[in-house]
């Protein structure tokens, strides 16, 4: 049977290269999944496919909440279940099957803060539409709230937060560090919510972690992201005197303070200089916020102008 795959141009290459594999023709449409549904929509009208909805479709959210019976399998204790929110399928079909069985167990979802559709829209008692969503969680970058989806969800899911790019950072640095696990940034929305406020979830808590089709790249961007969250990568820019000597006395600086230097960029001849002036960007692996704030005032202390 021919399958015809829609995505966004800005889809992970290996999301692309498996669906691939697997034998689908894969199409590229529009820069957000509500611009790519109705490309999928219009091919399915006129060449009589059947159009297969990511998430705003009974099926589809019926076949997701199988994910909630094996989390109420694999960990019947389970006070609070925490899930990542896009168009709502995959939160509707867990809040539907655990609360069937387990009324008593919290559901939260979970959306990235630059496309938070459901928050207003459950405000408003409607699906209401973000324009230019935006945020590096792609998997969960919808614009509106699929209707079936959104009047589960408004019922059975008890909460719905959101999180920041550098907390989604932090989640994924944390579950391919600690956890030896690659999630993409949708998938680890949960972990996110979680390291935001760990205080605010009544355990046991399972994170459900859906998706780990991330592009290299993209992930070599995401943990250094990540990494300067966390106070663990910091890039300073200063400024100091242009004269023999000076790059190695200011590495020096960095070697008493134990930083060490990934990147030096020695910029000499710039109109924004003066004539014996020079500036440096540094890229320095560190070691938490505290390290730091150290490392900024031994350059202050040092006599360096510190720009950024």
């Amino acid at each position: 049977m021919r399958s015809t795959v829609f995505m966004p141009k800005g889809a992970p290459l290996p999301k692309i290269s498996a669906t691939k594999e697997y034998g689908a023709e894969v199409r590229l449409h529009g820069q957000v999944v509500d611009e790519t549904l109705h490309a999928a929509q219009d091919y399915a009208h006129e060449t009589g496919a059947v159009f297969i909805h990511p998430f705003d479709h009974p099926d589809i959210i019926a076949g997701q909440g199988t994910v909630g019976l094996e989390i109420l399998d694999q960990c019947p204790e389970v006070r609070t279940i925490v899930v990542g929110i896009g168009g709502g399928g995959l939160a509707a079909g867990v809040a539907v099957a655990v609360k069937a069985l387990r009324p008593d167990v919290r559901i939260v979802g979970v959306q990235a803060a630059g496309a938070a559709a459901f928050p207003p829209s459950l405000a408003a008692g409607r699906p209401l539409s973000v324009r230019n969503p935006a945020t590096m969680a792609d998997g969960i970058k919808v614009g509106r709230p699929g209707d079936v989806p959104f009047r589960i969800v408004a019922d059975l899911v008890d909460e719905v937060r959101t999180v920041t790019e550098d907390e989604l950072s932090a989640a994924l640095l944390l579950c391919l560090e600690r956890a030896k696990l690659v999630v993409e940034p949708a998938g680890a929305s949960p972990v996110a919510a979680l390291l935001s406020d760990p205080r605010g979830f009544e355990g046991p808590v399972v994170a459900l972690l859906s998706g780990g089709n991330v592009d290299p790249l993209l992930l070599n961007r995401i943990l250094r992201h990540g990494m300067s969250a966390q106070g663990r990568y910091l890039a300073v820019t200063l400024r100091l005197t242009d004269r023999p000597g000076a790059l190695a006395t200011l590495l020096g600086v960095l070697s008493v303070v134990d930083a060490n230097v990934l990147d030096v960029s020695h910029v000499r001849t710039d109109p924004r200089l003066g004539l014996t002036e020079a500036e440096v960007e540094l890229h320095l692996e560190t070691k938490g916020p505290v390290h730091c704030a150290e490392v900024g005032h031994a350059l202050r202390d040092a006599g360096y102008t510190v720009i950024d």
